[in-house]
């Protein structure tokens, strides 16, 4: 009796690593859409692995590459994540049903103008839209650093300005969607042609002006203030940042399901710890200075709060909604324009 039930216990102690590896197995692996850093979504994806054993994929686009992406995958998708980029874009997936509805025990601690309430997304960082600007171009021109919309079109400006596509980034889009606020619809457009005339160079990611800009290959650009912040930290130190005086806008940055992806208690898994105090404190780790959206998590020293800026009331849900509209009416209207 005594080798039976030996020969019992050995089998099982062999067998059950196999056990365990199949089930590790049948959790599949997860694809996520990032729209963060690479390093923060790196940072991210390796914790979330080691914390909870499933096994992650990543592609790091810009957000409407992101949109563009889950539609043309919209009968076979192949991701299940979207994490990162702001929310009006999530907006537009949700109205197109593209975004799968999950309401996370832990998105009760996010205050509510940070989610939406059905859940189709849930906010995990805050950023403005701001002014950067070349130390040095400004001094050898002899400008003072703009500080308002209407100083981008001084004739100095002229070739100097950076700033992204609202085609393909959410940023360029936040802008647009601000100027609009700001202005009214009409007069807001009638500045961007004014502004493209100005010979802007435009970008894919709406990161990459702050790069220019620190490189000298551009004077100004128009992004998000946590982005220049990050340049600033890994060197490029004759930045300066401003913000509008007639006041600017922000994005919410967000996280949510793809509809009829593949594994979606994965999906559901990452979307809660998303949510959690550590998972929004892993940004800062790797340079990335966003203000943060759990009221437990600790932003980053540098990390500018919209409390202290002039920030308009953004309309988050309208900005989504007539995200289609606008955008075709920039592509129209302000590139088919010329640029003198």
């Amino acid at each position: 009796m005594k080798r039976i039930t030996l020969g019992i216990l050995l089998l099982f102690l062999m067998i059950s690593p196999l056990l365990a590896a199949c089930g590790r197995e049948s959790q599949g692996t997860l694809t996520v859409y990032a729209g963060l850093y690479e390093d923060h979504a790196i940072k991210a994806i390796e914790t979330f692995q080691k914390q909870t054993g499933i096994k992650v994929n990543y592609v790091r686009m810009s957000s409407g590459e992101i949109l563009a992406r889950i539609r043309g995958e919209r009968n076979a998708p192949k991701a299940s994540v979207w994490y990162g980029g702001p929310a009006d874009t999530f907006i537009q997936a949700k109205t197109e049903g593209l975004l799968e509805p999950y309401l996370s025990q832990n998105a009760a601690s996010i205050p509510r103008e940070y989610r939406d309430p059905s859940g189709y997304w849930t906010g995990i960082y805050v950023g403005s839209i701001a002014f950067v600007s070349n130390k040095t171009w400004l001094q050898e021109v002899g400008l003072q650093a703009p500080q308002s919309w209407n100083d981008l079109l001084q004739p100095e400006y002229r070739g100097m300005i950076s700033m992204a596509d609202p085609r393909s980034s959410g940023t360029a889009y936040t802008t647009l969607a601000t100027l609009v606020q700001l202005f009214g619809e009409d007069q807001a457009f009638d500045y961007l042609r004014r502004l493209h005339l100005q010979n802007v160079v435009y970008t894919t990611s709406g990161s990459v002006p702050g790069r220019t800009v620190g490189m000298g290959e551009s004077g100004t650009a128009v992004m998000f203030a946590h982005d220049a912040l990050k340049y600033y930290k890994e060197g490029f130190q004759n930045l300066v940042i401003n913000f509008p005086t007639e006041g600017t806008g922000y994005e919410i940055g967000a996280v949510g399901i793809i509809k009829g992806g593949p594994n979606q208690e994965e999906a559901r898994q990452f979307v809660d710890w998303a949510l959690t105090k550590q998972a929004q404190e892993l940004g800062k780790q790797v340079g990335n200075y966003q203000q943060l959206t759990n009221p437990d998590a600790v932003a980053p020293e540098e990390a500018i709060p919209l409390e202290k800026l002039n920030a308009i009331p953004y309309d988050l849900e309208w900005a989504g909604k007539n995200r289609e509209r606008l955008i075709g009416r920039w592509t129209a209207e302000v590139l088919g324009s010329g640029n003198g």
